[in-house]
């Protein structure tokens, strides 16, 4: 395969919760491509977004979209439909993935270990638990820890959830609800067809929201992470299982609570991200780094793999 020039469509912004993060995403990305000599045009989605990368005649769209509506399905039907290639999964793939319980449907039956739980009306939180505390609300189709509520005996939130509590009940009419795993965030990237490492996050306070994944300084990265062997074995092989199951191209990410006191029986997978983050302290970049993959070659390399699923490279 060659390495271009390539006319790359850096696709970023859109008006998802996670706006901020696609921009610094695609700004890293259009940045690294230029670097390596390859054209990038820019485009923050509105919903002219199809007439913008028609105009473009990019070879190539790199997706730095996410959440809805880049993350879901939508962006990728329309890119379909356009008959453009592009970067990351596919229609179908990122419908599943997105969605916490659609992803669970597809990987349970498979031996993929999850968290049990159920979809609840946020209305009926007002009546009482749906689960014993603590557990975990969050919505179904989110990413980056937006809207997540930890519901424990002592919290603040009130016995029943108080409604005028803040919480993902006043932008949700349905919730996930699932049982609280105590323990260690694990994550791992795959790219392409191969598990990286496996990264420990450990926020400075609280757990692993928005601002702790996205403010420098509130997270600690640990990778690799210092975790018996076993463990890192059994998060990149259920990532890259995974990935596979789900159809996932490109770079994906894999979410794991692993209960220390519980073993290889106390690790859960939480969700696959099929769109990463890919700012200055996204993990994916960070794992490839560290196993000797630069920035501007993580990049070229998820293009390239784009490009190659298509049929071969064009110049622009």
């Amino acid at each position: 395969m060659t390495r271009g020039p390539w006319h790359v469509a850096v696709l970023m912004g859109g008006w998802s919760a996670e706006r901020p993060v696609s921009l610094m995403s695609g700004e890293g990305v259009a940045k690294a491509l230029e670097s390596r000599g390859h054209r990038v045009t820019r485009i923050d989605m509105d919903r002219d977004v199809a007439a913008r990368l028609a105009e473009a005649k990019a070879d190539v769209v790199f997706n730095a979209l996410h959440g809805v509506p880049g993350e879901d399905g939508t962006v990728q039907g329309m890119m379909d439909l356009m008959g453009l290639t592009y970067t990351h999964s596919g229609l179908a793939t990122s419908v599943i993935a997105i969605d916490k319980q659609l992803t669970k449907q597809a990987l349970v039956p498979h031996g993929i270990p999850m968290p049990g739980g159920k979809i609840v009306a946020s209305e009926s939180l007002f009546a009482g638990d749906p689960l014993p505390r603590p557990y975990v609300l969050k919505p179904v189709n989110e990413g980056s820890s937006v809207g997540v509520a930890i519901i424990t005996a002592e919290g603040n939130y009130g016995d029943p959830i108080g409604r005028d509590s803040v919480g993902p009940w006043q932008d949700f009419l349905e919730l996930l609800a699932e049982p609280y795993i105590r323990g260690r965030e694990l994550t791992t990237a795959v790219l392409g067809n191969e598990a990286l490492l496996v990264t420990e996050l450990r926020p400075k306070s609280g757990f692993y929201d928005f601002d702790a994944k996205y403010t420098d300084g509130m997270t600690e990265h640990v990778c690799p992470a210092d975790i018996p062997p076993d463990i890192t074995e059994a998060c990149k092989a259920i990532a890259l299982r995974a990935h596979q199951l789900l159809g996932c191209q490109g770079a994906s990410r894999a979410d794991f609570r692993w209960d220390d006191e519980q073993g290889i029986e106390g690790l859960y997978l939480l969700e696959v991200n099929t769109q990463p983050g890919m700012t200055p302290l996204s993990l994916v970049p960070e794992q490839a780094a560290k196993l000797g993959i630069d920035y501007a070659t993580l990049v070229e390399t998820i293009v390239e793999q784009a490009l190659s699923r298509a049929g071969g490279t064009e110049h622009g």
